[in-house]
């Protein structure tokens, strides 16, 4: 089956790729404990923005972040980051400083990965940031996806959570992103603990139901269609250890009911055997059927955080490129099989490792 996204040419942009999100500083510990560290390990992260990275850095996309940093030394080592990554960074949106951090700072993340019996461990520092501060009409979308041109556009729960009005800022984007016919993506990508101070899962429910008018390719996993849009799975038992596929579709084709707009649904699929082993594997619905990606059985993990970012960049390049669901699925399961086998959020793949995996190809020494 091949798809009709109606994408913007690229002719006609200049970027194929956009995401709107917080950008955060990871310290990684290593293979130790945050709580025993004397030295970490410095990257940048965040759900929304390691999908355009991943899409630039392993994919060769034009891809741009929108977010907003306190401008100190802590947000000019961000953007420098960013910048490495070949995410074009002009559209950070600037807040200034106070010195201290009372008034606005940049986001802390402290993520241990975890091994064996010992699962990974995230502690994020990121109240007051300077983007759960961003609100309708500090961005030009007019300018980004009427002047300039974007073919698609990616944000996510993570971002929708951060405060009232960062989940207003996403709406506001997203009604432009349409009227110039750029495709949406969104990753439902709920965290209990973002939504736990404004309403909960209530509050998560109502925020991602409105935000899901407008959205093309969903993407999310069992849980999250569960908590952000209230959908069930019947037939599964605990942990996805037998996947009852036809009870999956069922759900879909209901989820689909209720959004026509929905052209595609990503579905991330892991069981948890260890911190440092999971089975691995994906899914997408379009049309009305099921594809799903060749199983990762025993796949070993150096570090799972970013895993499913991957998958959606992964995901994201398959489609635009393609238009096939099924070649579109096995890039995102192969990529963000890769991502997990280094560390940070973010990957160190290149789309040849991409694509040879994709092939069934093995981990021999290469020389």
């Amino acid at each position: 089956m091949n798809m009709d996204l109606k994408l913007r040419p690229k002719s006609e942009c200049m970027y194929d790729e956009l995401s709107l999100g917080e950008v955060m500083l990871r310290l990684d510990p290593g293979e130790g404990r945050i709580r025993t560290a004397r030295e970490f390990r410095a990257s940048e992260g965040g759900g929304e923005y390691n999908v355009a990275r991943g899409l630039a850095k392993c994919f060769g996309l034009k891809t741009a972040v929108v977010t907003a940093l306190a401008k100190n030394d802590v947000g000019y080592l961000v953007e420098e980051l960013i910048d490495a990554g070949k995410v074009d960074s002009q559209f950070i949106v600037w807040k200034d400083f106070d010195g201290i951090g009372r008034s606005v700072r940049n986001g802390l993340n402290f993520t241990e990965r975890g091994f064996g019996v010992r699962g990974a461990l995230g502690v994020s520092d990121r109240a007051n940031t300077a983007a759960s501060q961003l609100k309708v009409g500090d961005v030009d979308w007019e300018y980004l996806f009427g002047t300039l041109g974007v073919r698609w556009l990616h944000t996510g729960g993570i971002f929708a959570a951060l405060s009232e009005t960062t989940a207003e800022v996403v709406i506001e984007a997203l009604k432009v992103a349409k009227k110039y016919g750029t495709i949406v993506s969104y990753d439902l990508n709920y965290r209990p603990s973002l939504w736990s101070n404004i309403g909960g899962q209530a509050k998560a429910q109502e925020v991602n139901k409105e935000i899901a008018k407008y959205v093309d390719v969903m993407i999310g996993n069992e849980e999250d269609f569960t908590a952000c849009l209230g959908f069930e799975i019947e037939g599964n038992d605990e942990n996805l250890k037998e996947l009852d596929i036809e009870g999956y579709k069922r759900m879909l084709d209901n989820v689909a009911k209720v959004y026509p707009n929905f052209k595609a649904i990503g579905n991330t699929l892991r069981e948890v055997k260890s911190a440092t082993v999971n089975d691995w594997a994906a899914m997408v619905w379009a049309g009305g059927e099921i594809y799903k990606s060749r199983d990762y059985k025993g796949l070993e993990i150096m570090d799972r955080v970013g895993g499913g970012d991957s998958f959606a960049s992964g995901l994201i390049y398959g489609l635009m490129e393609t238009q096939d669901p099924q070649k579109a699925v096995e890039y995102g399961a192969a990529h963000g099989a890769l991502a997990m086998t280094t560390p940070g959020d973010t990957s160190m793949a290149r789309k040849a490792e991409v694509e040879k995996l994709m092939g069934g190809g093995s981990a021999r020494v290469q020389r």
